[in-house]
């Protein structure tokens, strides 16, 4: 019988990686959506009357196999993908696609959900009280209402969109593997740092040639972006990277764009929404596009101002050094680091051998033991009796445990490889949830794209990537330290612009000397990182924050022109893209680029009209954190607070209930702009 169809039987109920074949999945999901169909239909059938426990709950806890199936094959997809994949995934997705279709447009099933809402039952826990709602609402705002001839069109924008993002995120992925820049004269490399010209060396020599090799992987491109001297060089791998989706090819994404934005529009308004903005946002806690879009603009004109005052100096320096005329994209980096190094003496070179993978790591396990009381101990004995099967060598796995026994399997995987997207995210094996009396814990992964050991230097993170480190292991924490009843209210399935508070917050830690003194050491002296240098990271963290704030802006707008708005009338891309940038934009337009094409995030992740979120929750985190350095950064009773209150509770209750138990008070936009030293 198929691996995947069965009780997994193994340490922790883990994947069995090494066990499963690519040739397994399609049957294993046939299997599993039949299983899933038969307790669905065993919910309706029940000729008992509808009760929150014999329909809400039964319906929860349905489709599990199908759920966990999913999970594998999806990161996988993500993670360690190849054509044997991809291809299963465009077979699988309209299949999942319709079998979700079924459930939501499933007449009776939906009687008895509408008789337990309407019923309103008095005897229902908060977070039962919640998972009602949002079992109702999840219908009727996904077509339960809609007469037949609408639901059938439903289900044909459903199974068309969940192809198209597939095949967009598959384009994205074929131009970044397919662009190689390869180098064969040493003077090219002027400027580079020796790590990253020893990495592109090795590169090349992966590959069988002769010199050094740069990708559009990030680990490769933002170090020859930061700090080549060929401007050629950098303008050519710029247009490269700029341009993904965007060269009238095989891997052109503009049509797939627009047709996903229509799509979007076409089936909002089938579900009595205005825009698809307005549809996603009544389950965000911005409630409105006008809220958003009133959001971005109040930020838009305080950061504007500082953000024209940076590029200026910037233009000014660039000229008084090389005598350039005109700032372009390609220089951004490569000035921004050089005007830094002048201002705060601070060369992220410099700060490099401080930061050793292995003890950001640590780091990031001590700074969760000090708050929350967390343990983690590295499994990677194959013949351990507890050994925790991987899918890829490079992933790492641990056991999560506290006082009271195990709280998570932890899976991290760091390095960038061909079958892995760009990037860096948390995602998970399987959801924590009480059944029968048990608590199942989570199984939580981060996945980056960190720079390589090479022979001579182990893995060394820039501070950019320390903090995407301590970032998604702020979402991890927050699916690890879960304790609700409900998968689908669990970790982190809560509003979207309330996931990243608990991940943007965690940044923080990055900036203080005693959390810095934990990790930052030395490669090869064991030296603790000089207070010097501490301060200068904290001088520097707001260095063109209003330039760094008009770009989050920026994409958050453009995400909002794509959705927030009747897109029939958009024919072209690219002139909607620098409509979208219009009241943002400091550097002149590049023809030949085009980011819609590639935006991920909104085009084939979950923001879509959600990308503002960010600075939405950058607002909670500012004022989150500010609470921690009133009473210290690692005071017990402020960490307890914000476990009970936040980490632990999923989306059970509205978030800024749970923000106020935990804060006292509602979140204030000051300490935000305080921090991006915003406010004058």
């Amino acid at each position: 019988m198929n691996v995947l169809n069965q009780p997994f039987n193994t340490p922790y109920n883990t994947a069995p990686f090494s066990k499963i074949k690519v040739e397994d999945f399609l049957p294993a999901f046939k299997i599993a959506i039949e299983k899933a169909r038969k307790e669905i239909d065993a919910i309706v059938k029940n000729a008992k009357h509808p009760t929150f426990k014999n329909t809400i709950e039964a319906l929860e806890f349905s489709g599990q196999e199908l759920d966990r199936i999913s999970s594998i094959f999806f990161n996988l997809n993500s993670a360690e993908t190849n054509d044997e994949i991809q291809k299963i995934a465009q077979e699988v997705s309209p299949l999942l696609s319709e079998f979700s279709n079924d459930i939501t447009l499933n007449e009776n099933l939906f009687k008895r959900i509408k008789t337990v809402y309407d019923s309103k039952p008095e005897n229902l826990t908060q977070e039962q009280k919640t998972l009602l709602d949002k079992r109702y609402k999840s219908f009727s705002r996904n077509g339960a209402n809609l007469p037949d001839d609408k639901k059938e069109q439903l289900r044909a924008i459903d199974k068309e969109l969940s192809q198209l993002k597939l095949k967009f995120g598959e384009n994205v992925l074929a131009e970044t593997n397919k662009f190689e820049m390869l180098l064969t004269n040493k003077n090219d490399l002027s400027g580079l740092p020796e790590g990253a010209k020893e990495a592109a060396k090795q590169l090349a020599e992966s590959k069988d040639k002769e010199g050094w090799l740069i990708t559009l992987d990030y680990p490769s491109y933002i170090p020859f972006m930061t700090y080549a001297d060929n401007r050629e060089l950098r303008k050519k791998l710029s247009l490269a990277f700029g341009s993904k989706g965007f060269k009238n090819d095989e891997f052109d994404n503009q049509d797939i764009v627009i047709k996903i934005a229509n799509l979007r529009f076409k089936r909002a308004q089938l579900l009595g929404y205005k825009t698809h903005a307005h549809f996603v946002l009544e389950e965000r806690m911005a409630k409105t596009p006008e809220k958003v879009k009133s959001f971005l603009n109040e930020l838009l004109e305080k950061a504007k101002p500082a953000a024209e005052r940076e590029f200026k100096n910037l233009e000014n320096f660039a000229k008084d050094l090389d005598n350039i005329d005109q700032l372009h994209k390609w220089d951004s980096a490569y000035y921004s680091e050089k005007l830094k190094q002048k201002l705060f003496d601070l060369d992220d070179e410099k700060l490099k051998p401080y930061f050793k993978l292995e003890n950001v790591i640590e780091g990031a396990f001590k700074v969760a033991e000090k708050l929350f009381g967390l343990r983690f101990e590295e499994i990677n004995d194959k013949d351990a009796i507890d050994y925790i099967d991987k899918y890829h060598e490079d992933v790492l796995t641990y056991k999560v445990t506290d006082d009271g026994g195990l709280t998570a399997i932890f899976y991290a995987d760091f390095f960038p490889r061909s079958g892995k997207r760009n990037g860096a995210w948390m995602t998970s094996y399987k959801p924590q949830y009480v059944q029968n009396s048990h608590n199942h814990r989570p199984h939580v992964s981060i996945v980056c794209n960190f720079t390589k050991p090479t022979k001579s230097k182990p893995s060394l993170l820039t501070f950019n990537e320390v903090t995407t480190l301590f970032h998604e292991f702020g979402h991890a924490l927050h699916g690890m330290l879960a304790n609700t009843t409900y998968p689908s209210l669990s970790g982190t399935s809560v509003y979207w612009d309330f996931v990243e508070l608990p991940s943007q917050v965690m940044e923080n830690w990055c900036y203080e000397k005693e959390a810095l003194e934990l990790f930052a050491k030395h490669y090869e002296t064991n030296e603790v990182i000089p207070m010097e240098l501490v301060n200068k990271i904290k001088e520097s963290a707001t260095f063109h924050e209003g330039m760094q704030t008009l770009r989050q802006i920026s994409f958050g707008l453009l995400d909002m022109s794509w959705h927030g708005q009747d897109p029939s009338n958009i024919k072209d891309v690219k002139a909607q893209e620098i409509k979208a940038f219009g009241d943002t934009q400091l550097y002149p337009n590049v023809p030949e680029n085009c980011m819609s094409t590639a935006f991920a995030h909104i085009f084939q992740g979950g923001y879509s009209s959600g990308y503002y979120s960010y600075k939405w929750a950058e607002v909670l985190d500012a004022d989150a954190f500010e609470y921690f350095k009133e009473k210290g950064i690692f005071n017990k009773t402020v960490a307890n607070k914000f476990k009970e209150f936040v980490l632990s509770q999923g989306g059970t209750e509205d978030p800024m209930v749970l923000y106020k138990r935990f804060r006292g008070q509602e979140p204030k936009p000051e300490a935000l702009l305080k921090r991006a030293g915003l406010l004058k």
